[in-house]
């Protein structure tokens, strides 16, 4: 059973799959530590609900040493709206994954996170959208893609209505992704992953 770190700067939609997905045995590892750059962010209220470490921490050098001293295996940034620094990647190469609601390339790096890719989305008329788990290198969405899903763009859509169709399939993919990387099943080469089922 791997360790995973998560780190969330919301509401911990996407962690609270995480957990309920290492509950029901579809992801063999175990949540040991939540980390959150904001102090009042919902997720680390679930955390504590399920008994896991959660950690209001801003400095990166004291993530990296929280995260060594938990023996964290796989690090998941899940709404951790902050770019981690190329020490942070070097530390944890290719032991880091993102969650990013877009299709990458499209959408995607500084300042698109939250409602702002799906408005982005509608606003350039986009017919189709969705979501990619990606490992994290030192660029803003830059890394390897481990795994993508597609939504339908409907003319009536609003951020809102498209950002509750997207985040299903974040939850899917991401849980699909973290499964794979606990089981050994993710081969990294250059920019491609390959998965060995």
């Amino acid at each position: 059973m791997l360790n995973i770190g998560v780190l969330i700067s919301g509401g911990g939609t996407n962690l609270q799959a995480i957990i309920d997905a290492t509950l029901s045995g579809e992801i063999k590892g175990n949540v040991k530590v939540v980390i959150s750059n904001k102090e009042d962010a919902y997720g680390l209220k679930r955390a504590r609900k399920s008994n896991i470490n959660a950690i209001y921490e801003t400095n990166e050098s004291n993530i990296i040493n929280i995260l060594k001293e938990n023996k964290i295996d796989l690090i998941v940034l899940a709404g951790y709206l902050k770019i981690i620094n190329s020490n942070f990647v070097n530390e944890f190469k290719n032991k880091i994954i993102n969650i990013h609601p877009s299709l990458i390339p499209s959408f995607c790096g500084q300042g698109y996170y939250g409602e702002k890719v799906h408005q982005a989305v509608i606003d350039y008329g986009s017919k189709i959208t969705g979501a990619t788990v990606h490992f994290v290198d030192e660029g803003a969405d830059t890394g390897p893609i481990i795994m993508q899903d597609v939504v339908r763009v409907r003319e009536n859509d609003t951020a809102k209505s498209l950002a509750k169709r997207v985040l299903k399939i974040e939850h899917e993919i991401l849980i699909r992704s973290v499964s794979l990387y606990c089981e050994k099943k993710l081969n990294v080469q250059d920019r491609r992953v390959f998965i060995n089922e």
